[in-house]
């Protein structure tokens, strides 16, 4: 069985690094196959003969992994194809259209409104076919602002049919809509899936009165309150939970702690804490975590098997009729299924109700069940109702987790040494909590140590001081402000109040502590993220290192493992220079990198609240890659969609300069640690490529006629045998400019479109002075600026020049050497959920 589990996860993540979707035919023949397969499973060892007992065992498991991938890649595929059938149609993308259904998620409070899922009942468009209803979306994401304009974009005008909505209520929406889109980098998070997951084929907003288009447009109105089915059955009470705890905890710093920890949402909680909670290794607690399902489970039914053993005090002798075993274990699983409702399903959640669920159906039967199925099992289950969660970290770090204690404590190790101290130890109560603690300890150290492979892999960093952290987060958060969480918010008023104050003091005083450990300078190792060959050599040094006591030369383990903490970030030749054209929405960040410089020009935009180009986009790419510091930071304006995602930067990374044409009292400027003014006639050279500013001239800083536009910082790169010219947001008067004073350094075979393609940039004789091959236009998907305009774009392919787009082809990598050569992200790394 275990076999059986693990081929059908390995086809479903094969699914899931397709290009394209087979196609229903092939899968079909596919399945023909596979059914052959199975019959003849059992007359493989026949076919080998008695004597060759050990080969027939092989040869069997094999048959049976590579059968049950192909079952799994089936599977994966054929959920796909049921999911990317709904599609918005390209036609209907910013048009304003009316839905009715329900409200199918716990709302996320917005600073001027909410973001909700939306589960479509009727698409109140009279054109449509029958058919053609049946394709579209039936589940959207909308956010609904009190201030709004276009997607998202809030104005001053105030929205007087703005309401709260609550999960399951039944509303009739005016809506503007597009397909699922996310900005696509190297290593980044990608939205597209994620969407694709919760089964969400469309996002969008809702449009106000004042904003629908047409005056006969139908008002939004709400049409039922609730609207009963399980599932928002179960939203309404997570929403109300939620509201508890808030009315508890006004304007508490850490009361999204608490709602994680109750109802699994963690959205609440601020980047700046993430930080924090990464950086000293207890993410995983900050939630319904399957450690405190595990425990939750554990208490209930042990205070279920107490009170039946004991026939609830009321004389009826109910053990005779059932056993306390079995009424425990399910009243633990019913516990279990309760819990992981509240957190909404998460994969570390499902993996724990699948295996309490294993667990339980082995007591209830009297059967004995091997932890190792039981995890391969769970890990299968999880994958059969969510395929996609195969691309999850959390998924295999989850998992990866149970499975180094089974193997460190299977293996007759540290962990099986710690439970034989316990046996041994002296029968009082000084000895029996050293053993525990023992255990305890043992056993984090094997998690700690053999998860580095696979965190160094999925995330290039790992926190050195968690099994400190981990050793007081683990025991005051699982067992003592999780239960005093969840009582706080189902107890009656004024009790509530008190264990959710007390609950949040805790955890505020764990903070601060490890707010402190967190700015220590050993506390996180950083390296780029290594090679297959890299990650596998490290995978067998943990098996070695983690051997039993005796096993030979286990420090040899350790040894294995050097390389891949020393991974070096990707090289440059010297005289070569990479670019990297960040796909960052709308907004501009390009990373240039020479043999030992890095220098980023242009930081993104500011998303929301503690999320910005630089801490979405920008930094998980430099960790990945093992870039620890930038050599220089140039900011070329202080527009939000180049200068938003600085400070971020700032903040969590050595810049040696900050070079910008911001005012001396900006607070980029204030926080650097160096800072200069872009100047024209500026210049340096970094490993034999020139950099060259072109533009401000030090007089602009002296008027105040100009607009942040006209100081952009013009930065012009030379390599050997290629350059690139980085004009920011210069208008067609800077573009003169450049023509009359300049015209001799123009010239490049690459030009970063100024202003995003704007039509008041890009002159007809500005492109001819520059003369260049190849145009990079870094926009956003269907932006409000409606960039590159048509007619701008359009010129560019007048004069010859290629012509790249980030929101077309995601991230774009430049590499300057003999040759240029171009590579995009979308098409290097193509997935099948990419087709629109």
């Amino acid at each position: 069985m275990r076999t059986a589990c693990l081929g059908v996860v390995a086809g479903a993540a094969l699914l899931q690094q397709q290009g394209h979707l087979p196609q229903l035919s092939h899968l079909g023949w596919l399945l023909m196959a596979l059914l052959p397969g199975l019959l003849l499973l059992r007359r493989i060892p026949r076919f080998l003969g008695k004597p060759y007992s050990i080969a027939a065992h092989a040869g069997r498991l094999l048959a049976v992994f590579l059968l049950s991938a192909l079952a799994g890649f089936i599977w994966a595929a054929v959920l796909a194809h049921a999911a990317m059938r709904q599609e918005l149609p390209a036609a209907w993308e910013g048009r304003d259209l009316t839905v009715t259904g329900t409200v199918a998620s716990l709302p996320l409070q917005l600073a001027q409104g909410q973001r909700f899922d939306f589960a479509v009942e009727d698409w109140q468009d009279n054109a449509l076919t029958p058919q053609e209803r049946q394709n579209l979306p039936q589940k959207l994401s909308l956010s609904w602002y009190a201030m709004n304009n276009g997607f998202g974009m809030q104005s001053q005008n105030i929205s007087p049919d703005w309401q709260m909505v609550q999960p399951g209520q039944r509303w009739q929406l005016r809506v503007r809509l597009k397909r699922p889109h996310g900005n696509a980098n190297p290593d980044g998070f990608d939205y597209e899936v994620w969407l694709l997951e919760q089964g969400i084929r469309a996002t969008g907003n809702v449009r106000n009165a004042a904003e629908a288009d047409g005056a006969a447009s139908p008002p939004n109105r709400k049409l039922q309150e609730f609207v009963w089915s399980a599932g928002n059955l179960v939203e309404r009470s997570r929403a109300s939970l939620r509201a508890r705890m808030h009315a508890a905890l006004p304007d508490a710093p850490y009361a999204g702690v608490i709602v994680a920890l109750v109802i699994g949402d963690q959205r609440e909680i601020p980047q700046s804490d993430w930080m924090v909670f990464n950086r000293v290794g207890i993410g995983h607690l900050i939630s319904i975590s399957g450690l405190h399902i595990t425990m939750i489970a554990g208490m209930f039914a042990g205070l279920m098997s107490w009170l039946w053993r004991r026939s609830f005090f009321l004389d009826l002798a109910l053990p005779l009729r059932i056993p306390a075993q079995k009424v425990a274990a399910l009243a633990g699983a019913l516990m279990a299924i309760l819990y992981v409702a509240l957190a909404g399903f998460g994969v570390p959640a499902q993996r724990t109700m699948v295996m309490l669920l294993v667990v339980a159906v082995a007591m209830w039967n009297g059967r004995i069940t091997r932890i190792s199925s039981v995890l391969c099992l769970a890990l299968a289950a999880v994958m059969l109702a969510d395929p996609w969660a195969v691309l999850s970290p959390g998924y295999w770090l989850s998992f990866a987790a149970v499975g180094v204690i089974i193997y460190a404590a299977g293996s007759g190790g540290e962990i099986q040494e710690a439970h034989g101290a316990s046996s041994n130890a002296p029968d009082s109560w000084r000895g029996h909590w050293y053993a525990i603690l023992n255990a305890a300890a043992r056993t984090q150290y094997a998690v700690t140590v053999g998860l580095v492979p696979l965190t160094m892999l999925l995330f290039g960093q790992i926190s050195l001081i968690s099994p400190v952290a981990n050793a007081v987060a683990i025991p005051l958060i699982s067992l003592v402000v999780t239960p005093m969480s969840l009582l706080g918010s189902i107890m009656p008023a004024p009790l509530s109040g008190w264990l959710l104050l007390a609950a949040h003091g805790l955890v505020q005083m764990l903070a601060g502590v490890l707010s402190w450990c967190s700015q220590l300078p050993f506390a996180v190792w950083n390296a780029a993220l290594p090679s297959w060959w890299i990650f596998v050599l490290a995978l067998a040094g943990i098996i070695w290192l983690l051997a039993p006591r005796g096993w030979p030369m286990r420090w040899l383990g350790a040894v294995c493992c050097l390389p891949l903490l020393l991974v070096p970030p990707e090289p440059v030749a010297q005289g070569k220079m990479r670019v990297t054209a960040f796909d960052v929405g709308q907004g501009m960040a390009l990373l240039l990198e020479t043999a030992q410089h890095r220098l980023l020009y242009d930081t993104g935009p500011f998303y929301a609240p503690g999320s910005d180009g630089g801490s979405r986009v920008i930094l998980p790419f430099l960790k990945s890659h093992g870039i620890h510091q930038l050599d220089m930071l140039m900011v070329s304006h202080q527009d939000n969609d180049h200068s938003g995602g600085a400070l971020s930067i700032l903040q969590q990374l050595p810049v040696t300069l900050v070079s910008s044409s911001l005012r001396e009292d900006a607070p980029l400027v204030q926080q650097a640690k160096a800072h200069q003014r872009c100047i024209s006639g500026q210049s340096w050279e970094w490993d034999g490529v020139h950099f060259e500013i072109l533009q401000p001239v030090s007089a602009s800083y002296e008027s105040s006629k100009w607009k942040p536009n006209a100081r952009s910082c013009t930065l012009k790169v030379s390599a050997p045998d290629f350059s690139m010219l980085l004009p920011g947001d210069i208008e067609a008067t800077q573009e003169d400019e450049l023509i009359h004073m300049q015209p001799e350094k123009l010239h490049a075979d690459v030009l970063l479109a100024p202003h995003h393609g704007s039509g008041t940039s890009s002159t007809p004789a500005f492109l001819r002075a520059v003369s260049p091959t190849l145009a990079i236009f870094q926009v956003g998907y269907l932006n409000r600026y409606h960039h590159p305009k048509p007619e701008v774009f359009q010129r560019y392919a007048d004069f010859g020049i290629n012509r790249l787009r980030t929101d077309e082809s995601g991230a774009i990598t430049l590499e300057f050497g003999a040759s240029l050569h171009v590579s995009r992200f979308r098409q290097e790394h193509r997935r099948y959920w990419y087709d629109q």
